[in-house]
């Protein structure tokens, strides 16, 4: 389908899910990044019986927990 069409089609509110490949649909902003922080052993200790207590993994614990400080800092 040439772009042309494709906007008609949208335009007249016709369903387009068909023309479109999810499998390479991406959030904006989303795409993950690596980063490596060093921490003493005593905050790893900490991380790893907050993360079992939780049922999740010292990885996501920290994700959590840095997204919900950033959203915090974000509304001051």
């Amino acid at each position: 389908m040439k772009a042309q069409e494709f906007d008609e089609k949208f335009e007249a509110g016709e369903d387009l899910t068909n023309e479109l490949d999810f499998s390479k649909a991406r959030r904006v902003n989303q795409e993950s990044r690596r980063v490596n922080i060093d921490f003493p052993a005593w905050v790893v200790d900490g991380l790893d019986k907050q993360a079992h207590r939780l049922g999740i993994t010292r990885q996501a614990l920290v994700k959590v927990w840095i997204a919900e400080k950033l959203k915090t800092a974000a509304q001051f």
